[in-house]
């Protein structure tokens, strides 16, 4: 499948949104939205559109911390997944982090969604050796 790879814009908003929750990724915790709007608000971050035929088929935010590169919700619109459109946002996402000299990129997966994991096997990923800690600092 050809996709037309972009840089998404503000008026992309809703799409990706609405995309992001067909996919699975987004949860009550967490606004997509926010996210969207703070990575747009930055040049250390973006969200990532890939296109089929003028329709919006998958989107990733990427970022770089100025150490690492980190890869959020990473999704494809559940009719065109398996059709290469994930392999190209990946592959999208990294290409923006190297063209910021970035030396090591990583994501974040739960543990239990093994076709996730098996399709970043197939990208060439790996489980690194470290335990993700966190805490809420805005109350919820």
């Amino acid at each position: 499948m050809t996709h037309t790879l972009r840089e998404a814009t503000a008026a992309d908003e809703a799409a990706v949104v609405a995309l992001w929750q067909a996919a699975g990724l987004t949860r009550p915790w967490n606004d997509p939205n926010a996210d969207f709007r703070m990575a747009q608000g930055t040049p250390a971050s973006c969200v990532l559109v890939a296109e089929h035929a003028g329709d919006m088929a998958g989107a990733v935010m990427v970022g770089f911390d100025g150490h690492r590169g980190w890869v959020y919700y990473l999704g494809v619109d559940p009719a065109r997944q398996r059709t290469g459109t994930g392999r190209a946002l990946m592959a999208a996402a990294e290409d923006w982090l190297k063209a910021r000299d970035c030396p090591k990129i990583m994501f974040m997966v739960r543990s239990d969604n093994l076709a996730t994991k098996a399709f970043y096997a197939a990208l060439g990923y790996e489980s690194q050796a470290v335990e993700t800690l966190g805490r809420r600092l805005d109350g919820r």
